[in-house]
């Protein structure tokens, strides 16, 4: 009786975040990351912590999992995709290669949402004669603007590495 109430207790558990999504109407192609990322993180979770736990404590192991699956799960959503980082990494790359100081480039995922912009401010030769130049950039998740500021060199190949 406790393993089919244990049952139906995670089967409700993992499938509440669905119901969620959408309200009436279950329509993947218009689930976020964030709450993909949660969902599963969450099942996941469930399901670890169903494996892990033992007698009675498997329901609350189930639900302890669920919960930090699903809250690490929304993390990891909510930060930059491999989509999201091939968008920054072309635009960078053409700002440091091509832009005059203090000249932006702009750079933004349709699909995400996401984006961000490259400033290279200072253009230098380093001791060992590589090319280098010093950037600012932003980056824009879920509304949140983030600064940061970097040096980049070039490489024998081209392409620019960060240094700093």
């Amino acid at each position: 009786m406790k393993s089919q109430i244990a049952k139906i207790l995670v089967a409700v558990f993992l499938l509440a975040p669905l119901a969620a999504c959408q309200g009436e109407q279950f329509n993947a192609p218009n689930i976020s990351k964030e709450t993909g990322g949660t969902v599963v993180g969450g099942l996941g979770g469930a399901l670890l912590g169903n494996q892990i736990g033992g007698g009675s404590g498997r329901v609350v192991a189930t639900i302890a999992g669920g919960l930090l699956g699903a809250y690490l799960g929304n993390s990891v959503g909510a930060s930059l995709d491999r989509a999201d980082m091939n968008y920054y990494d072309e635009t960078s790359q053409t700002a440091l290669e091509r832009n005059k100081i203090g000249q932006t480039s702009t750079w933004q995922n349709p699909d995400s949402g996401h984006g961000g912009t490259v400033t290279p401010t200072r253009t230098f030769q380093s001791a060992n004669n590589q090319y280098c130049r010093e950037y600012t950039q932003t980056v824009n998740v879920g509304g949140k603007t983030e600064r940061a500021y970097g040096t980049a060199c070039r490489q024998s190949d081209g392409s620019w590495k960060i240094v700093q």
